[in-house]
């Protein structure tokens, strides 16, 4: 990731209600939810969850598949890693120790899915 990258979806990240959704789907996990519901229950209107989601789409931070009639949105994890990795490339100017706390935060609170 470059820092062209990672400014757009620091971007699309800095809207509240984006915030919001992108939570949601990561929440969800690797099944997704629909686009109604994404905007039931954040109570967004739908055309404002739509166009929010299009943010986050462009800015890679979500994906989307049509099943059916309906639009599945995820979270895009491999992304996330990437914004993570960017913003930590340089940690601790290397000094692995030193990032130690923050690497087992991480490994605390990462979510966990099964496949």
């Amino acid at each position: 990731m470059d820092t062209s990258q990672a400014s757009e979806a620091f971007s699309a990240l800095s809207h509240p209600g984006r915030i919001d959704i992108f939570r949601l789907l990561v929440k969800a996990g690797p099944e997704g939810l629909a686009a109604g519901l994404i905007a039931d229950r954040i109570g967004q209107r739908q055309n404002t969850a739509s166009v929010n989601l299009s943010v986050l789409h462009r800015a890679g931070l979500v994906s989307s598949a049509r099943e059916g009639r309906q639009v599945l949105y995820k979270a895009n994890f491999a992304s996330i890693g990437a914004i993570i990795s960017f913003l930590l490339e340089d940690c601790c100017q290397g000094n692995s120790e030193a990032c130690g706390p923050l690497a087992a935060y991480l490994a605390q609170s990462a979510p966990t899915h099964s496949a």
